[in-house]
């Protein structure tokens, strides 16, 4: 069968897609068959009549438009109050993997824009950019790429595929492994067959893999290699939806029932009708789930986020639009995709992103976070970056050390540029991005400095350099903008699809998190006296619903819809959002004053670069605590911490006068230098606390620095509080068998 590429078909705007409303607007599927029909009701025989095979997928449907029943659809207008009782009544949720909501779409401007599935967005895309590149995969030394016809295609046939091999409507096709066109094409397939695309993290034990598996009901499992399969043929036996696994990289070590290869996968396709596929997309309504995210499980199980195909289309779109990103025709975009895909931050930018303006995703190496990665960049140099706080803070320490290697001239020029880069950048900041005409200085640093410096980056075409996920640090933050390379924070959650605030070149602050996604609001509920409170969204960008999970969903939706964050944020007079805590990481003491943990934490990172992690203690008890990790090397094979200090690490203990070169010459008080050094800069951060019950009192540094594979940090680097105060409870009771007093040697009180 010839495939041309796709036409997107006009819509009504301004609308809720509501089965029961009586407007009768037209919304028609890239391919065949009766847009509101279930699975159940297509006829496949008649569809089948109705073009011959020669007829590309899109071509049939414009001579079956005028067949199209129609979608039933109403406004949403937004509520002005918050109330917390159910909103389902209103049908702007649901817990049902069949379930259908209203979308809450504006009556004009960008929350105004027609809803579209996933495959009508792909499609459009393919229509306008189907010879452009899609997707860039590295064999051996030779870079590889495929274009959005060909990648389309590869959808498809993975869908008809799925649909072989007794994938159901509404169920899942579970994604273990890392990122790779196979994985793009797997949960694209499992969209356009009708099944929920589910990714799973690499890092899952079994038993995890297991729990997500068998909550989204998958019947189908598409992992990456040996080692992944292994974690699967584990908990098989608990898993009576499932049907088939398929091993997309590296050759099967075992032959078994249901066992097959991607190019077996493939080719189950191939000789499959297109007809039962095309009906089966003309079903889908952008107001039906078409992805699960499963949240890290970080405060308990899991809980599968439902997005809809709205979600991500509109999304996709209205973030493009907010960060200018290029269409394909204008200026190819490019990214490098390495971030774990079962998170939405990976997902929206590297698949939906790329998607929506023609760009090209390249693939990095598995062993990326391990160090190929600044390799991938100086290859790819991609157009725009997103890294995850730890992936920056780690350039910064090894450019440090770099730094800390040259000869006294180099660093003399180095020094003399970052101070011109950090004034220029801040005098461009508090402008709203507007100068005239650059200073001679930063022009002789930039050519001097800045950009080869970021040329070995990798990121010397790169405009659009983000974080997310996590908190980051100011000295970070300015560290990156004294060698002209800004890093725009954004901020939002699985359950808004991703961004919900934005920072722009013309608008940005440094620690916050820019401004809201326009078409998206944010309310912040009960603010004190500094206007902090709970961060509350709404937006075509709010999720469905959590997956069979009715509670939940009450407790993130209130009744009129809007999403509570659980995070603690305020406004500035500009607008800027500040992230200023979590709810649930709020140490309320036993005084009864409530502590946010972080800004105490980054404060004394900062005054003591040598420490890598801190975790504030302090919850019911008499005062507050502090776990600490220094900086080590990490195995670059398993990911854990070793012993040894990082290179810049030794360095600080050299300027201290220590002589230490692993974690087990220091902690548990064992250099005193260095013991001294740490004291000293929780006495100068407890110098700032706005009172006593907000002063250190007690500190420990553990023998070894968190990670994902020790279980204290989760997939994106944050850390997991409940966990880390199990895995730490002896050395935290330790802390409270004994009241602190002026005279105990080891913690002395810092006077104010």
């Amino acid at each position: 069968m010839h495939l041309t590429a796709c036409e997107p078909t006009s819509m009504s705007t301004a609308m809720v897609m509501d089965p029961t409303a009586g407007d009768t607007s037209y919304l028609q599927s890239c391919g065949t068959g009766d847009s509101g029909a279930s699975l159940e009701d297509v006829n496949v025989e008649s569809a089948a009549n109705e073009s011959s095979e020669e007829e590309s997928t899109c071509e049939k449907e414009e001579e079956t438009n005028h067949q199209q029943s129609t979608h039933s659809q109403a406004i949403a207008p937004r509520p002005n109050s918050l109330a917390v009782a159910s909103s389902e009544a209103t049908g702007l949720w649901t817990t049902h993997g069949a379930g259908e909501v209203k979308l809450r779409m504006s009556e004009s401007g960008p929350g105004a824009e027609q809803p579209l599935t996933v495959d009508q967005m792909f499609c459009a895309t393919v229509e306008r950019f189907g010879g452009y590149n899609a997707l860039g995969w590295k064999e051996g030394e030779q870079w590889k790429s495929m274009n959005y016809r060909e990648y389309y295609q590869s959808c498809r046939t993975a869908a008809r595929s799925f649909l072989k091999l007794g994938l159901e409507r509404y169920h899942g096709v579970g994604i273990l492994g890392f990122n790779s066109a196979e994985w793009f094409i797997a949960d694209i397939g499992a969209i356009l067959a009708g099944g929920f695309a589910v990714g799973i993290y690499t890092t899952n034990s079994p038993e995890a893999c297991q729990y997500v598996a068998e909550n989204c009901q998958a019947n189908i499992l598409v992992v990456e290699n040996h080692k992944q399969l292994q974690k699967i043929l584990q908990v098989q036996d608990q898993l009576p939806h499932l049907k088939a696994i398929i091993q997309y990289k590296d050759e099967l070590k075992e032959k078994r029932p249901n066992l097959y290869t991607w190019a077996e996968f493939m080719e189950l396709g191939k000789e499959e009708p297109e007809e039962q596929l095309d009906a089966i997309i003309s079903s889908q309504k952008p107001n039906q789930c078409c992805t699960l995210i499963y949240t890290s499980g970080t405060t308990g199980q899991p809980k599968g986020v439902m997005l809809s195909h709205d979600n991500l289309t509109w999304t996709a779109f209205a973030t493009s639009r907010r960060v200018r990103l290029a269409d394909a025709d204008k200026f190819p975009e490019v990214v490098v995709s390495y971030l774990p895909l079962s998170h939405i931050a990976a997902q929206m930018i590297d698949i939906w992103l790329t998607i929506k303006v023609g760009g090209a995703t390249y693939f990095a190496q598995p062993d990326a976070l391990k160090g190929s990665l600044a390799n991938t960049l100086r290859e790819i140099r991609p157009t725009a970056f997103m890294g995850v706080p730890r992936v920056w803070e780690k350039m910064q320490e090894k450019m440090k050390s770099i730094g800390a290697k040259s000869s006294t001239v180099r660093r003399k020029v180095a020094s003399w540029a970052k101070d011109v880069g950090l004034q220029t950048n801040l005098s461009k900041m508090e402008r709203n991005g507007a100068m005239s005409r650059k200073p001679l200085n930063y022009r002789l640093a930039k050519k001097l400095v800045f950009r080869k410096v970021r040329k070995a980056l990798g990121l010397d075409r790169c405009t659009k350099c983000y974080t997310g996920a996590a908190p980051i640090t100011k000295d970070t933050l300015e560290f990156f903008l004294s060698l002209d390379v800004p890093v725009y924070e954004l901020y939002g959650m699985s359950e808004s699809t991703g961004p919900h605030t934005i920072s722009l070149p013309e608008a940005f602050r440094l620690t916050s998190c820019g401004k809201v996604i326009p078409g998206c609001e944010t309310k912040i509920v009960k603010p004190d006296e500094e206007g902090n409170g709970e961060i509350c969204f709404w937006g075509r960008h709010v999720f469905m619903g959590y997956l069979n999970m009715a509670d939940k969903t009450e407790e993130a939706l209130d009744t009129d819809g809007w999403l509570h964050s659980g995070d603690l944020g305020k406004h500035d007079p500009q607008d800027f959002l500040f992230i200023t805590g979590r709810i649930k990481e709020l140490i309320i003491t036993a005084g009864g004053e409530n502590i946010p943990p972080v800004p105490s934490e980054d404060a004394l990172k900062l005054e003591v670069p040598l420490i890598s992690n801190a975790m504030l203690i302090g919850d019911k008890r008499k005062f507050l605590s502090m776990l600490l990790t220094i900086k080590s090397e990490v195995n670059p094979d398993t990911g854990a911490p070793e012993d040894e200090l990082t290179p810049e690490a030794v360095e600080l203990c050299r300027k201290l006068g220590s002589s230490s070169t692993r974690v087990s010459d220091i902690a548990g008080g064992r250099d005193r230098l260095v013991h001294a050094a740490i004291q000293e800069g929780i006495t100068r951060v407890n110098e700032r606390s706005s009172s006593n019950a907000q002063r250190i009192q007690k500190w420990t540094v553990l023998d070894h620095d968190f990670s994902i594979t020790g279980g204290e940090l989760g997939p994106t680097m944050k850390l997991k509080r409940p966990v880390v105060m199990k895995m730490y409870k002896e050395q935290i009771e330790n802390f409270y068998k004994e009241v602190p007093s002026p005279t105990t040697p080891e913690t002395p009180m810092p006077t104010k």
